[in-house]
């Protein structure tokens, strides 16, 4: 990856606007305020405009309130003029919603910071490279190799956050002995473990909890007992007072019953069904993303459908990796 030219942009350039995909999760927000972080260490002008708000369980991290919810009369304008425009954990511009048209109109640089896989060439400045664990990792190496900026403990802190989720707590497959050596040196800044497990997984409020007890009464298997597949409504949001943001993880519990090598949670939106994939071992569910125009990792990917029905797309997704799994 080369980071002498990402470190020239920044250089070279005096206005910045960073952002990510909606609904982000640690990965894109740490990485995010991470960014924002070593651009200001550089004095730089930076706005971070999200099309979603921050999830409530990762409010600690942007302590200095610099991430702004878009707003089109706001921010449009901004982002027009902005000298740079840094995407952050997405690689399809229309992971930024509402704000795809203005950030693809703009004339700014736009710069990709990502690690998953299909990437939309929008950009001759694609810093992108699945074999890393999280864009979080990328950034940290970004920062240690080129010393654009001092790894303090804000900064240290966000990398933790958006490496130790992203990773599984650091199970998955990139977490291997050098992502280790990395995060240590993120601790050696104060980092705590516990404190930042604590924040992001153990302080939901009983809205979320209410609403994982629904989603699992609906869990069912597949035909070859391969797949198993939850389903989230609107009224059981209403019912619940949950958010959408509260369904993060709920689809690893698929991934928890014998046999099953596919887990998937259907999740029904005002406007269509997004649907979550996991998988376990060699069993790619990108490619099964990609078959409804969704993407993402080997074992973790995801999509959103719009203007279709939960009825109809369920059987035929189901069908979809049934059939994916004859070849794995």
């Amino acid at each position: 990856m080369d980071f002498n030219t990402l470190k020239k942009i920044i250089n070279e350039n005096s206005d910045f606007v960073i952002t990510c995909h909606v609904n982000p999760d640690a990965d894109a927000i740490g990485s995010e305020l991470a960014f924002a972080d070593l651009l200001l260490q550089n004095g730089k002008n930076v706005k971070v405009v999200n099309y979603s708000s921050t999830p409530y369980n990762l409010e600690f991290l942007d302590n200095s309130s610099l991430i702004e919810k878009y707003d089109a009369g706001k921010h449009d304008e901004i982002i027009k003029n902005t000298g740079v425009i840094i995407l952050l954990d997405l690689n399809q511009l229309s992971r930024t919603v509402k704000m795809e048209n203005a950030v693809r109109n703009s004339e700014a640089l736009k710069v990709c910071i990502d690690h998953h896989t299909g990437p939309e060439n929008f950009s001759e400045f694609m810093f992108v490279d699945n074999k890393y664990s999280s864009t979080g990792e990328i950034i940290f190496d970004f920062i240690t190799q080129t010393g654009i900026a001092e790894l303090n403990y804000n900064i240290a802190l966000q990398l933790y956050a958006a490496i130790m989720t992203d990773t599984g707590s650091f199970r998955f497959e990139r977490t291997t002995p050098g992502l280790h050596r990395k995060v240590a040196l993120l601790l050696e800044k104060g980092v705590s473990p516990y404190d930042v497990y604590d924040k992001i997984y153990a302080q939901f409020y009983l809205s979320r909890n209410k609403l994982l007890g629904h989603a699992l009464t609906t869990l069912e298997l597949s035909e070859s007992g391969k797949i198993a597949y939850m389903t989230i409504t609107q009224k059981m949001l209403k019912e619940t007072g949950a958010l959408e943001s509260d369904v993060d993880g709920f689809v690893n519990y698929c991934l928890e019953i014998k046999g099953v090598k596919i887990g998937m949670l259907f999740f029904e939106l005002r406007d269509g069904v997004k649907v979550s994939f996991r998988s376990k071992l060699d069993v790619p569910v990108n490619l099964l993303a990609e078959k409804f125009n969704g993407g993402g990792h080997f074992n973790a990917s995801g999509t959103r459908l719009y203007n279709v029905k939960m009825t109809d797309i369920k059987p035929e997704i189901i069908h979809t990796a049934e059939e994916l799994l004859k070849k794995y």
